[in-house]
């Protein structure tokens, strides 16, 4: 699960990203209003973790325009402001959620979790030509593993973080940045280059499968169905 996390105050954002990415989510941190919709937009992430007040832009007014934009991630507002007015105030912005400060972590993963279960399937299921009609490459949550033909297909962690990303965004762009964040997370003296490596390797085990992973110059990468093999 990729998070943007908008929030300006540093104890607060340095607390929630360890302990979220220590739960197993990759955390992008945004500290200034200004640069949440750019970082959205190119980022693309499962869920939005966002303060109300912000430097440059305040939160209300990032959602609303991210809805504009027609931006649908699951939102949740994490603020101050908690009386009524100001929760229905950021719902009808275009929120999803809120919750309020002082909060419990564990609601907030809860919360963000059960955001991103409405919005997307607890199963991704990589689509195949029609050739190969139920022979679909399947990731399964419960075990963090890929499937294929129902047996497991043989990959490592990191392979595993970066086809998980790809098929979760089937036949879109997804950039370079966001793929080093999701497989070298923890990893601070690892460069940006070392993603390429994973993709190299990762090209050459899926090539049975038929799903082409296509690296496309200054985007990122991107995976769709390939061709069946004629016989």
């Amino acid at each position: 699960m990729h998070l943007l996390l908008i929030e300006d105050d540093p104890t607060m954002q340095t607390t929630l990203q360890r302990t979220l990415r220590r739960r197993g989510m990759e955390v992008t941190p945004i500290t200034d209003g200004g640069a949440a919709l750019p970082a959205w937009r190119r980022l693309a992430p499962d869920a939005v973790v966002l303060d109300l007040s912000l430097p440059t832009m305040d939160g209300l007014e990032i959602i609303a325009k991210a809805r504009s934009e027609g931006l649908s991630t699951p939102t949740l507002i994490l603020t101050a402001r908690g009386t009524v007015g100001d929760r229905i105030l950021g719902l009808n912005s275009g929120a999803d959620d809120y919750l309020a400060k002082p909060f419990d972590l564990d609601e907030l993963e809860a919360r963000i979790r059960a955001l991103v279960r409405r919005a997307q399937p607890q199963v991704t299921e990589a689509a195949v030509p029609a050739a190969n009609a139920g022979m679909a490459l399947r990731y399964d949550k419960a075990s963090e593993s890929f499937y294929w033909q129902g047996r497991l297909f043989e990959l490592t962690p990191r392979e595993v973080a970066f086809l998980r990303v790809l098929s979760q965004s089937m036949g879109q762009a997804v950039t370079k940045e966001r793929l080093f964040g999701a497989v070298f997370a923890e990893e601070s003296d690892v460069q940006l280059e070392a993603v390429e490596v994973v993709a190299y390797r990762l090209r050459k085990k899926l090539a049975p499968t038929h799903m082409q992973l296509m690296t496309l110059r200054g985007l990122g990468y991107l995976l769709k169905p390939g061709a069946a093999d004629v016989a």
